[in-house]
């Protein structure tokens, strides 16, 4: 596994403490795409992102972005084992791809079960009291992998399936708070959370492997 040396120096602001500059133990991956550009993670053609489909309306505009986030959060974890899925980037971060992955599944599990749908689904790592559980938890674990897929997928569904059988995009949703929220507003944030971790996932990857590409 890559380790990385960091040195923690004193420092006056901050909670007292601040990291230098990290310091790879080892030489960095050469960069490269499957496509052939730095640009591109695979070409037009072979791309499952790339639709035909108008994007006519606010609904098919927001679904397909969204779609295009999910599956290239996918995109970025394929071809990887399970300890480069939970190798973490420069401490003292514990972000990882594997830690990507549970995190989005508590994300989507919260907004479309619990505030759309108005169930009371427990969150599936941690709890309210230990809200880091799908980060601090990822471990190079076969089994924790698929079950993180597992747990994703199926809360891609039901979300997917929820937003089907929804007419109005101004249908409400109510948050802990008593809040309510329509479900665009809902999309438009699930669309910023994804692009946000892609963002994460982009840098993760290329750290891995060296593989680059959008």
């Amino acid at each position: 596994m890559q380790t990385i040396d960091y040195a923690v120096a004193a420092s006056p602001v901050g909670f007292g403490y601040q990291c230098r500059m990290p310091q790879p133990s080892v030489e960095p991956p050469n960069r490269w795409s499957a496509a052939g550009s730095a640009e591109l993670w695979v070409s037009p053609a072979e791309d499952p992102r790339t639709s035909d489909a108008p994007l006519t309306d606010e609904r098919s505009t927001l679904l397909d972005y969204l779609s295009a986030y999910r599956a290239t959060l996918e995109m970025k974890c394929a071809d990887l084992d399970p300890e480069q899925m939970a190798r973490r980037s420069v401490p003292p971060s514990t972000m990882s791809l594997l830690g990507l992955v549970r995190h989005l599944a508590d994300v989507e599990r919260h907004w479309f079960r619990n505030v759309m749908a108005g169930e009371n689904a427990p969150k599936l790592y941690g709890s309210e009291e230990i809200r880091h559980a799908a980060w601090l938890d990822a471990v190079a674990d076969p089994t924790q992998v698929e079950q993180a897929w597992e747990h994703w997928r199926a809360e891609v569904d039901f979300a997917s399936a929820y937003v089907d059988r929804v007419s109005d995009l101004a249908v409400t949703g109510t948050m802990k708070n008593g809040e309510s929220l329509q479900l665009r507003e809902v999309l438009v944030h699930m669309i910023e959370e994804y692009a946000r971790h892609c963002g994460h996932a982009d840098l993760l990857r290329e750290c891995i492997d060296g593989r680059v590409g959008h």
